[in-house]
């Protein structure tokens, strides 16, 4: 009997002692996304690929096509995934990654959601019907947009998404993946 009640105070201790570890990474998670990931949506040569891409004016019909043609891809590239991995607005993102330890991944989105520019292949070209883009661009009021934390290939991963920002308007939204554990 005494055995089994240390067994469940221990147990009892160890899940309280997560729920802390979590909640302290939370509110680093949100700090660092309020201070620090917001600033990303500044960097001028991302501003200056995004409003390139939005003066594009490409239909959701065209963007739509593009992403089931993204999709259908499973191995190799489309020559597109290819041009957005390694454009000026790339080589951006990566320094932006660079700058910090705690960023694996970053993608860039126009004010419709389609992929501007990515450090890494991500599942679709159109990011527009997704929270992390919604919660971001906000309707070009933009604001920051912190998912919840999942287990990503063995790490603890969150999508932090902010608005590209121009002149007090948001024209873009930029995903940042934070490895928590890093941070």
């Amino acid at each position: 009997m005494k055995r089994a009640i240390i067994t469940v105070t221990a147990i009892v201790f160890v899940i309280s002692m997560m729920g802390t570890v979590f909640a302290a990474d939370t509110k680093m998670l949100n700090w660092t996304a309020n201070t620090v990931l917001a600033k990303f949506g500044h960097d001028k040569a991302i501003v200056k690929a995004v409003k390139a891409q939005n003066k594009k004016g490409m239909s959701l019909f065209d963007i739509q096509n593009t992403d089931g043609a993204w999709r259908a891809i499973i191995s190799g590239s489309i020559p597109i995934q290819d041009e957005l991995m390694a454009n000026d607005c790339a080589a951006a993102a990566n320094a932006l990654m660079g700058s910090v330890g705690y960023v694996v991944e970053i993608f860039v989105m126009d004010e419709q959601g389609a992929n501007v520019c990515m450090t890494a292949k991500t599942g679709d070209y159109w990011q527009g019907d997704e929270a992390k883009f919604w919660n971001s661009f906000n309707g070009g009021i933009g604001s920051v947009f912190v998912d919840e934390i999942e287990e990503d290939g063995g790490k603890m991963i969150s999508q932090v998404s902010v608005p590209v920002m121009s002149k007090g308007t948001a024209i873009g939204a930029m995903t940042i993946a934070v490895d928590v554990d890093k941070l």
